[in-house]
């Protein structure tokens, strides 16, 4: 028999509307009829809607960690509210009488398992075929226009570093801004972001520019180190059109590359049934990226890596895509791929099956807090020497004790009697450190905090923001 819960119903709704809606058809006892197959694996009904006849809907659960929702309604949204509204009348407890399964179902079946079948056969003939053949004229031509943009975008900086940041004024930005959408026809989305980000940078500091030329400057240096190691890469694939993509570092992200699960399963960069526990959760907007983006610091029980899911929702397209939300329970993928990266790799799955939280993830998370403060600096000090690298880690670290200065200043201690200070990011949007003070003081003792790691370069002081709480049988987010 298949176990849902709500939060795992949620995961699967399009939007929070859906939610709302799927939800408010079990209150209102639109389902004229609950059924469940003998074998729990199917779920179908009938429910009432706007037109004369009733909606039929069912979700298959054949395959546990895909199951399939379908619906006679002529919504576009998938789930529909009628699909997610039978799961939560399961997961309610309301009555499922057990009926044999409906012919379309069986047929429906039998179809997925042939095309099921002549995948796994493919990927079988396919292991011993021969590799796919690149066609080297048109990825000349892509290196040779990229190539072209980088150095459009050298003589841009060099321009911008000659003259001075002092010289910038709002036609000097307006011009980058044109040099931003030069940008977009030479197959450079990571450069243009990052000259975007420059100009967007100084265009919101109106008259005080001065108050961001530290940042400015950082980003300058970002824009320098993506000059030259996309040159040698490219320089590099163009001598050689057969070279595999760079997966030890993020150069082929910024170069525009969408890595494909089967390329990571290829380098080796998946791992086999992963427990995975959310720790933190926001949604914010990248105007850079001109894209919403959902971000999730996940906790791998058995390795005790954290790592990150980026869910892009471009602003043209975002009402059409499916946003993500906080995820509460412990999430089962039987293949976790990992993207190229430094502390928090970017990851993936196809499926996956969830279960509550127990004593033992909890303990399981203490275990993997990080217990040496000094060794931690070290760590993140060596990922932000790389201009490249993301600029603010975050790891899980034990916490011994909390103290605050006279000034309110908040600092956590390791066993050893080493500091860490908490202060908010510049620039986050949601600020944490503030919440500190409305927690248990016993929070604060002996538990596992979720850390963002940044470095000022104004004051040259390494402080980390608190993102999440961690104590013996509960997880208090302060960001989600």
């Amino acid at each position: 028999m298949i176990t849902l819960t709500g939060s795992y119903i949620d995961a699967l709704a399009p939007n929070d509307s859906a939610v709302k809606n799927g939800r408010g058809l079990v209150k209102k006892r639109s389902f004229v009829q609950l059924f469940k197959s003998e074998d729990g694996t199917l779920l179908f009904g009938e429910c009432k809607g706007s037109g004369s006849s009733n909606y039929q809907c069912s979700a298959d659960f054949i395959d546990p960690d895909k199951p399939v929702l379908r619906c006679s309604c002529p919504s576009r949204q998938f789930p529909c509210k009628h699909g997610l509204g039978l799961l939560y009348a399961y997961a309610g407890n309301e009555t499922f009488e057990i009926a044999p399964i409906p012919e379309d179902i069986l047929s429906k079946r039998e179809k997925a398992e042939k095309r099921e079948e002549q995948k796994a056969q493919k990927a079988v003939e396919g292991a011993d075929a021969k590799p796919k053949k690149v066609n080297k004229s048109a990825l000349k031509k892509k290196i040779a226009a990229q190539l072209e943009g980088l150095d459009l975008l050298d003589k841009v900086v060099e321009s911008l570093v000659r003259s001075g940041l002092g010289t910038i004024d709002k036609k000097s930005v307006k011009v980058i801004d044109g040099h931003v959408k030069q940008l977009g026809n030479y197959y450079l989305p990571g450069a243009q972001t990052a000259l975007r980000r420059f100009a967007q940078l100084l265009a919101e500091a109106g008259d005080d520019r001065e108050a961001v030329y530290t940042e400015a400057m950082e980003q300058l240096t970002v824009l320098h180190a993506l000059i030259k190691k996309g040159r040698a890469t490219l320089t590099a694939r163009l001598e050689t059109p057969d070279m595999k993509p760079d997966h030890e570092t993020t150069i082929e992200e910024w170069l525009g590359h969408a890595w494909q699960l089967s390329e990571l399963k290829e380098c080796g960069l998946v791992s086999e049934n992963a427990d995975l526990v959310q720790l933190s959760f926001q949604s914010y907007d990248d105007a850079a990226r001109q894209e919403f983006v959902d971000l999730g610091y996940w906790l791998d029980l058995g390795a005790g890596d954290i790592h990150k899911t980026l869910h892009y929702r471009p602003y043209k397209a975002a009402k059409h895509i499916r946003e993500e939300d906080s995820f509460f329970e412990v999430a089962k993928v039987k293949e976790l791929y990992r993207y190229p990266g430094d502390l928090n790799r970017r990851v993936r799955w196809e499926s996956l099956s969830s279960r509550p939280l127990q004593d033992a993830d909890y303990a399981a998370i203490a275990a993997c807090a990080r217990r040496s403060y000094a060794d931690t600096v070290k760590l993140v000090k060596n990922q932000l020497k790389n201009p490249l690298a993301d600029k603010r880690p975050v790891l899980l670290m034990h916490v011994a004790a909390a103290a605050q200065t006279a000034d309110g200043t908040y600092a956590i201690a390791d066993e050893h009697g080493q500091y860490l200070t908490l202060g908010d990011a510049p620039g986050n949007a949601q600020r944490t450190t503030h919440l500190l003070p409305y927690l248990e003081p016993e929070l604060l003792v002996n538990s596992a905090m979720l850390v963002m790691f940044h470095h000022g370069l104004d004051s040259g002081q390494l402080l980390a923001q608190p993102l999440s709480v961690i104590g013996q049988s509960r997880i208090t987010r302060l960001l989600y």
